[in-house]
């Protein structure tokens, strides 16, 4: 009899494992569940983060990372089957990204944001699409050039941004003593350097083109110095939904398996974009190009080791 009991307890456990299998493997999505349920989708974005998320007037937002959501949005909604998809678009802040993202007030955020080991303990990346090198502007007669000519500067930056951070920790800042003042936000930080209220804005390269292109006389400001940092920017996701960051994945996947990745740069860098039809004239890095051909959640640790 004991023996006779051994198949029939396999059997059972073998049922009760096929039952459970499809389950585990098809977890569902909290905010995919959500996406179908509404209708909808909060999409973060950037004021004036130029030109990778920013207002283009009356509420609304564009931008290269913004143009990237969209038709990961796009890929995803079919996915689900859906007809429709109403986007809102929900601004955000350096300082209130992570939590509004970590809440569930934003689903995916589409800005300037380095994807960094201290913020994944909080969110989730996207695979990176543009990688950012942090440099300094200034006025082009202000005659500074480098770091070490910041000392009794005032140096601005945007407030909950890291950049500052990465000046004082370059090798050749050291000794170099400077005065940091805050801008609520890039545009802000940027008015500081116009206005003379500042000798310096640290800030990824883009964001310090795209406002220098921006102002009322872009001949007045060059990029300068050494570069701080080599940063991935990436979309921003919860954290406790791999699923949704599986499907935006897949969605990036598709995108630069169809070669549309060189158009979107040349669109939104290379050539005149609104409202103003400026031109931010930042040329493809070796680095982002290599970002599209190998596609990785790498944190910036990863790419600043020595």
């Amino acid at each position: 009899m004991k023996n006779n009991k051994f198949p029939m307890i396999f059997a059972a456990s073998a049922l009760v494992a096929g039952l459970l299998a499809p389950v585990s493997s098809q977890a569902a999505s909290a905010t995919m569940d959500k996406i179908k349920s509404t209708g909808a989708v909060t999409m973060g974005v950037r004021e004036s983060s130029i030109p990778m998320s920013y207002t283009t007037g009356d509420s609304r937002f564009d931008g290269y990372h913004v143009e990237i959501c969209r038709m990961i949005l796009g890929d995803i909604k079919d996915k689900l089957g859906m007809s429709t998809l109403r986007i809102n678009y929900q601004p955000v802040t350096s300082q209130n990204r992570v939590p509004l993202v970590q809440n569930g007030t934003v689903d995916i955020e589409c800005g300037t944001t380095t994807n960094n080991t201290a913020r994944a303990k909080d969110v989730g990346f996207a695979n990176t699409l543009y990688v950012e090198e942090v440099r300094i502007a200034v006025r082009a007669n202000s005659g500074i050039t480098s770091i070490s000519q910041l000392a009794g500067k005032k140096v601005a930056t945007t407030t909950g941004t890291t950049s500052v951070q990465l000046l004082r920790k370059h090798e050749k800042a050291n000794g170099v003593n400077f005065d940091e003042v805050f801008g609520k936000d890039h545009a802000d930080s940027f008015l500081l350097l116009e206005s003379g209220r500042a000798d310096a804005f640290v800030m990824d390269g883009s964001i310090l083109a795209g406002n220098i292109a921006n102002s009322k006389n872009p001949k007045d400001f060059k990029i300068v110095g050494e570069v701080l940092a080599t940063e991935p920017i990436a979309i921003m996701v919860p954290k406790n939904d791999p699923e949704f960051r599986a499907a935006v994945n897949a969605a990036i996947a598709k995108i630069v398996a169809n070669g549309k990745m060189p158009g979107l740069w040349n669109k939104w860098f290379l050539s005149p974009i609104p409202p103003k039809n400026i031109v931010v004239g930042l040329e493809l890095s070796p680095a982002t190009k290599n970002a599209w051909a190998n596609l990785n959640d790498k944190p910036a640790e990863d790419y600043n080791k020595k």
